[in-house]
């Protein structure tokens, strides 16, 4: 938990995958479809997919956090691609699968690894998931 609070927000889902979910704080609602098949049309998001979407945001702005801390510039194409999977786990329930790739065009290797490394300690999102999920971030 952090110590002190910076930013808050809340969602309400109904209906679960076939539903909608709303933002307390803002004005986007989502229509919630269950996923669905590679290149089945589809007519909403999946939890999944949001996951995913907030998972990379928030990478790349603890990447720019870090690069900035050890005053680094980083190249205004860099980019965080986060693959969320589900499937059902060997103990029961359901579990999820997530990988995170990280393009830095230009930075050398062994400084973009570092940096990468860095972020991952530092993301919210990994810490909130770290023990529970196997995330292994890469450069492309």
């Amino acid at each position: 938990m952090p110590s002190q609070l910076i930013y808050q927000t809340s969602a309400t889902a109904t209906g679960g995958r076939d539903g909608a979910a709303t933002l307390s704080d803002s004005d986007v609602s989502f229509r919630l479809v269950a996923p669905k098949q590679p290149g089945a049309p589809a007519d909403g998001v999946n939890p999944e997919q949001l996951f995913a979407a907030g998972y990379a945001a928030c990478f790349l702005s603890a990447l720019k956090h870090v690069a900035q801390a050890q005053k680094v510039k980083l190249p205004a194409e860099a980019s965080t691609t986060t693959t969320v999977g589900i499937g059902p786990r060997d103990e029961g329930g359901f579990g999820l699968e997530v990988s995170i790739e990280v393009s830095l065009p230009g930075v050398d290797a062994g400084t973009a690894q570092a940096l990468v490394d860095t972020a991952h300690q530092v993301c919210p999102y990994s810490n909130a998931t770290r023990g529970g999920l196997s995330i292994t971030p890469t450069l492309a």
